[in-house]
């Protein structure tokens, strides 16, 4: 039974993804805005047909793995180390900024110290999906503005670990010196990670792939395995999968056989991607919204529209050009996946109530869906509405 409403699930999500992405495009609409549209629609506070959600979630985050698998396969490590280094002063200063700047809009509206808190801890960090899903592959991943972009937001999802590591202490009745010993574990744990990948990728990995590389299938299979498999090993470390899965795809970067592999796997990412964005609209709760709307609408402005002036400023103290500033801002003006994970984390350990975690959740997918606006009618991508922007 549980099978045939998972097919029947996956029925309506993507017979009606199909028809609702058929419509936005005639009507030059983001295909994203379509996805979340359609899982609010069909979600249990919509018309109740699909409602599974935290099943379809939990399959979706594969999409954001993959997301990351596939970056790091456009990433050379010595370029990677280089341009981290150039963006670490920008990612901490713009974080500390964004949480003042969530923290006062919830202090604002009268919620407790500890709820204005995580909700500036929510703000602080840019969606990697957003990021990533709207750089042209085969352009900016080797232009500065792709490499400060992803730097940033690789910056931010360490920042974001940290986060999440403190608010699961708060989950439980560990001792402070529990979770000492498991920052002390995420901190060792990361170059083992990096190191042990790169030796097995150097004396395994790739004497694998010369001696069958006439086999596409044990190709495609063998990367997926090992995708999948650093990312669950970095989970279990305390670090997140996307992280393992980075690293993953780093690894094996200057293999002549990582363009072929993130070609292959570009249909399977975009599958769980929009079962990650139906997966988004489906989870929120709709009788809420008369509760939430100012302060969400209020907080979604600011983000919308001063982050990419907090990030022109400090690149432009950096030594990068204005329009790369304003485009880097731009393309990172909304708050992250990340966000949500804090919500439901601090919503479930009762840190902070079911309407502030839902003021960080509508903040989340109305700045998705505006920002996503923005860089498609502005900015190069691959779902740009016009054919002189679209890059693929």
């Amino acid at each position: 039974m549980a099978e045939q409403s998972l097919v029947f699930s996956f029925f309506l999500i993507f017979t009606g993804a199909a028809i609702v992405a058929s419509l936005a495009l005639y009507t030059r609409q983001p295909l994203l805005v379509a996805y979340i549209v359609l899982g609010a629609f069909l979600g249990p506070y919509g018309l109740e047909m699909v409602t599974d959600t935290k099943l379809l979630s939990e399959i979706s985050h594969i999409g954001i793995i993959f997301l990351l698998f596939l970056l790091g396969l456009d990433m050379q490590p010595s370029h990677l180390i280089h341009m981290l280094k150039r963006a670490t002063l920008v990612a901490i200063a713009s974080s500390m900024l964004f949480f003042a700047m969530g923290y006062g809009v919830g202090f604002s509206f009268g919620y407790t110290q500890t709820e204005a808190m995580i909700i500036g801890a929510a703000v602080m960090f840019s969606s990697t999906i957003i990021g990533i899903k709207l750089l042209p592959t085969t352009v900016l991943h080797h232009r500065r503005t792709g490499e400060l972009v992803v730097g940033l937001l690789l910056l931010q999802d360490v920042i974001a670990i940290m986060v999440l590591l403190f608010l699961y202490s708060g989950t439980g009745d560990s001792a402070q010196g529990d979770t000492l010993t498991q920052f002390i574990k995420t901190l060792i744990a990361l170059p083992l990670i990096i190191g042990g990948a790169f030796i097995f990728v150097k004396y395994i990995l790739l004497k694998l792939i010369q001696k069958f590389d006439r086999f596409h299938e044990y190709i495609f299979l063998l990367a997926i395995g090992w995708c999948l498999g650093l990312a669950e090993i970095a989970n279990l470390a305390g670090l997140s999968a996307e992280i393992g899965a980075f690293v993953a795809g780093v690894s094996i970067a200057t293999s002549p056989i990582s363009q072929y592999i993130a070609t292959s796997l570009k249909p399977l990412r975009d599958f769980f991607l929009i079962l990650f964005f139906f997966s988004i609209g489906a989870s929120f709760n709709l009788s809420l919204v008369g509760l939430i709307a100012v302060p969400a609408i209020i907080l979604a402005i600011l983000v919308l529209s001063l982050k990419p002036i907090i990030f022109r400023f400090l690149l432009s103290r950096n030594s990068e050009s204005a329009s790369l500033g304003w485009e880097v801002g731009f393309r990172l003006g909304q708050i992250s996946e990340f966000s949500l994970l804090i919500a439901y984390i601090a919503a479930g350990s009762m840190m902070i109530g079911e309407e502030a975690s839902h003021v960080i959740q509508a903040t989340a997918i109305l700045t998705f869906l505006l920002s996503s606006y923005i860089v498609i009618f502005n900015f190069p991508s691959p779902i740009a509405v016009s054919d002189k922007l679209r890059r693929d």
